[in-house]
């Protein structure tokens, strides 16, 4: 089996050498290369801790795989810890001067320079395939990803297996790895009789508050022509949020008018890691609006909002 993981996206700008990866120490300053999970966790955590942070961002806004709605809204806690966000901004080059380092950008079309102590990667990962030599091994590859069939096995070489970032079949997260694993573990034990099952998994981005998504974003439903009920709403005066003073709180939910199962649903706001797991939970095993309606959670946790929300 490959789980040889990820790395770092391999960024091809002059100074690259300068750039340290995501987990590097907290210090004054900060710009943060990307706009994505890391750029916005990270951030966050060096805020938090005193740094001054700019975010430079190449696309019109962060968090491109969250719904642009609740991104909008969690923008105000950005703003509230003067996390500078620059989108439409592309690092073209960084160059050290004495102790510092500057950034050289283009922004909106325009040049753009910024001094920093320290310059953070968070463009991404991508799967550690490059030094493997598949090709001694007889294992194709369409890079990025290798050529598996539905069961996470090789198409070139029937004793090779992939899991997880190596495989590249499901979301990049981790419980998507542990999944794809136990399914390669069957398949090699047992024979092919276990297909990776992503119907209904999380994802979640950890800034403060959180933000959640599962199942269909609102293009997706509407790109598979489905009939299905939206309901969007910015809630910060909900207890939920206001027991905790946190001024970010919304969602976004769609239910299939015929079936009445959850097709979607977007959170942001305290609690909702651990509330995205019920919606996770109903897309996976069918569960229908009723369903959620029809349970008693314990109040006043983040859960017993649902009933709302749907």
């Amino acid at each position: 089996m490959i789980p040889a993981g990820a790395e770092p996206v391999k960024l091809r700008i002059p100074g690259k050498e300068h750039l340290v990866r995501h987990d590097a120490t907290v210090t004054t300053s900060n710009r943060v290369g990307g706009g994505g999970y890391i750029a916005a966790e990270f951030s966050h955590i060096a805020a938090r801790a005193g740094a001054h942070v700019t975010i430079v961002q190449g696309a019109e806004r962060m968090l491109p795989r969250f719904d642009k709605d609740l991104v909008g809204w969690l923008m105000k806690a950005f703003d509230a810890l003067a996390i500078d966000v620059r989108t439409r901004t592309t690092v073209e080059a960084v160059k050290k001067v004495n102790n510092t380092f500057v950034v050289h950008a283009c922004s909106n079309g325009r040049p753009a320079t910024f001094e920093t102590d320290l310059v953070v990667h968070s463009a991404g990962r991508a799967p550690a395939l490059e030094e493997l030599d598949l090709s001694a091994a007889d294992v194709e590859v369409e890079m990025p990803r290798l050529k598996l069939n539905d069961f996470l096995q090789s198409v070139s070489n029937p004793a090779v297996y992939a899991a997880g970032d190596s495989a590249q079949v499901g979301p990049p997260l981790t419980p998507v790895s542990s999944h794809d694993a136990k399914i390669v573990v069957s398949n090699l034990l047992e024979g092919n009789l276990y297909k990776p099952n992503y119907l209904g998994v999380p994802s979640v981005a950890f800034t403060v508050p959180p933000i959640a998504a599962v199942g269909l974003s609102e293009s997706e439903a509407r790109e598979r022509g489905l009939k299905f009920r939206r309901k969007c709403e910015n809630v910060p005066e909900w207890y939920t949020a206001r027991r905790v003073r946190e001024t970010v709180y919304g969602y976004k939910t769609l239910v299939d008018e015929e079936s009445g199962r959850i097709l979607g649903a977007h959170l942001v706001g305290p609690h909702v890691d651990e509330v995205i797991n019920l919606f996770g939970l109903a897309i996976r095993h069918g569960l229908t609006a009723n369903d959620l309606k029809s349970s008693i959670f314990a109040y006043p946790t983040g859960a017993f909002d649902v009933g709302y929300m749907i």
